[in-house]
């Protein structure tokens, strides 16, 4: 009897453990995070009013990428490169390399150079054509238009014969401003060709 009793004790034992793990539930909880992730952008254009050979401007016409100046001694020319930041660009960086193959000629009062100074622009100090635009641009809400210069003169006494091919180019760059202290940094981990 005892065995049969310590047996039924025994299965009994059994059916309240089976029955209370069977019933047995665990307190859980789950939850989700999802990233996506898109990549920004920096976009400029570069471009100049359309001028006639005199370098006038012509009245209500697109913006061009390209002029051709006939150069005359004491005259003054419109040409006023800008650098238009596309809107949603990333805060940036703004460059230009100037290439004035007319500088030994311009008059001295108001040189390339100098309305460059005068519009924000300053040279990097190991590049001598290149220059940086003084602080950061946001176009993150809206363009912005950036001007290099606005125009040039001939000194009066310019042998001009001998800058008949002569050309003025200008080249815009943009870098991120994210992850750079200074212009100078951007530009030299940019590593334009």
């Amino acid at each position: 009897m005892k065995k049969k009793f310590a047996l039924m004790a025994t299965s009994l034992v059994l059916v309240a453990a089976l029955a209370v793990g069977g019933t047995l539930a665990y307190l859980t909880s789950q939850d989700t995070v999802t990233n996506t992730f898109t990549v920004g952008n920096v976009t400029i254009t570069l471009d100049e009013a359309d001028v006639n050979p005199d370098g006038t401007p012509i009245q209500n016409a697109t913006r061009v990428d390209a002029n051709e100046y006939k150069l005359i001694p004491g005259h003054q020319y419109t040409k006023d490169p800008t650098i238009h930041v596309s809107q949603g660009s990333e805060p940036c960086y703004l460059f230009v390399k100037v290439e004035n193959g007319i500088s030994d000629i311009e008059a001295s009062e108001s040189t390339i150079a100098s309305q460059m100074s005068t519009n924000g622009w300053v040279a990097l100090s190991d590049e001598s054509n290149i220059y940086y635009y003084s602080g950061t641009v946001d176009a993150s809400a809206t363009a912005v238009d950036t001007p290099v210069f606005g125009e040039f003169t001939i000194k009066g006494d310019a042998n001009v014969a001998n800058y008949n091919t002569a050309t003025v180019e200008i080249t815009a760059y943009a870098v991120q401003a994210d992850g750079f202290d200074t212009a100078a940094e951007a530009w030299a981990a940019a590593s334009f060709s």
